[in-house]
């Protein structure tokens, strides 16, 4: 039988969201450190794939931001599923108009905390002033991406969710490869001339990001919605109960859609460069289908066979993802709290893997933190 989290959340969901979060918090920093003190092939590999790519190209890293959301998506039914319950229907369509705009109140209410919550970790309490402020955001992409497919998900059976789905896609690459960008032309991917980077810099408010573009700019958030909508999809079809579908069939037809969705990433790479600082469609149907590999490796282990006391770690970290996000994004320096406490200790150890201690002791202490506040039941939730 599969087991949930008290939330009514799949444990896996929490875990791949922890899994994805550890590499953000310190993780990353473990392995640059190891890289150095024993460069061997795999640690180099392995850091080499914790940087974002310069422009076109996908690694890993990559990947960590649209899993996120990916992981949101999957959510959504499971969340929306209370709340159906209580009005009695068996369909988001079927809700009650007033029931509805209850929901869209709480969907707006939770965006725009995320949005603030972006600013904070953007440094908005340093008072920079409005022209050095970045109002752009991983939190406020997660916002405005999950609410929007939200209503799609509300509002429209799966068959027009799909063609939302698709029509996302397309109408993106229609517009990025034929809207001419003053002063370069149509179909320029570059970080001056492409038109999510002009849209950026003509609307987009304060500091951008990246001088000429900001990777959590306006018009690329469009294709981001579309990466919660495969969520959801996955998250609709677990779901779904039918004598047509074991769970060894879901498993199956889960795996072999995630196949399909990296080739089409891979093909359309050639004409639509897989590129995260874009949200390219190519990149969001190659990275959909990493992440549903990534959550079956989860699910599979821990929903089905029931393996899930070796991911406890992953369990703190991810339900309580977003607090650790923004502490470690400069809100706690976790850094001096583990020096305080273990750096004599590792004074003893040899220079060169001295870091590798360091970048150690930063993940204890968080993990101390998630621990004590797992415990308490003193979790974030937006």
């Amino acid at each position: 039988m599969s087991k949930t989290i008290t939330s009514g959340r799949l444990i896996s969901l929490d875990a791949l969201r922890g899994f994805v979060m550890f590499w953000i918090m310190s993780g990353e920093h473990i392995i640059h450190a190891l890289a150095k003190a024993a460069p061997i092939p795999v640690f180099v590999w392995m850091s080499s794939q914790l940087h974002h790519t310069e422009w076109e190209g996908i690694t890993f890293y990559d990947m960590i931001f649209p899993i996120f959301l990916f992981v949101a998506g999957v959510s959504m039914p499971y969340s929306f599923e209370k709340k159906m319950a209580l009005a009695g229907v068996k369909t988001p369509r079927e809700l009650p108009a007033k029931e509805k705009r209850k929901i869209y109140v709480s969907m707006l209410k939770r965006t725009c905390i995320l949005i603030v919550l972006g600013f904070i970790v953007n440094g908005l309490l340093r008072f920079d002033g409005f022209d050095q402020t970045r109002f752009a955001s991983v939190l406020g992409r997660i916002g405005l991406a999950w609410f929007f497919a939200g209503l799609i998900y509300l509002n429209f059976d799966l068959k027009k969710q799909i063609i939302w789905f698709i029509g996302i896609l397309i109408g993106y690459y229609l517009a990025m490869k034929l809207i001419p960008v003053p002063g370069f032309g149509a179909g320029i991917l570059t970080k001056e001339g492409s038109l999510e980077g002009y849209i950026d810099r003509l609307f987009l408010p304060g500091r951008l990001h990246s001088v000429v573009y900001d990777p959590e700019g306006l018009f690329s958030t469009i294709p981001a919605i579309a990466t919660a909508l495969l969520g959801m999809f996955l998250g609709t079809f677990l779901k779904t109960e039918s004598p047509y579908f074991s769970r060894n069939n879901k498993v199956v037809i889960i795996i072999a859609s995630a196949l399909i969705l990296i080739t089409i990433g891979l093909l359309w790479d050639f004409d639509f460069p897989i590129n995260k600082h874009l949200w390219s469609s190519s990149f969001v149907c190659f990275v959909g289908g990493c992440s549903i590999l990534f959550f079956v490796f989860f699910y599979v282990i821990m929903d089905i066979l029931g393996y899930h006391k070796w991911a406890f770690p992953l369990i703190l970290i991810g339900s309580n993802s977003i607090l650790i996000y923004m502490a470690s994004e400069g809100l706690v320096s976790f850094a001096h709290t583990a020096g305080f406490v273990f750096g004599g200790l590792i004074k003893f150890a040899p220079i060169i893997w001295q870091p590798v201690f360091t970048t150690l002791s930063v993940t204890i202490v968080q993990l101390i933190l998630l621990y004590f506040l797992y415990k308490k039941k003193l979790l974030l939730k937006v």
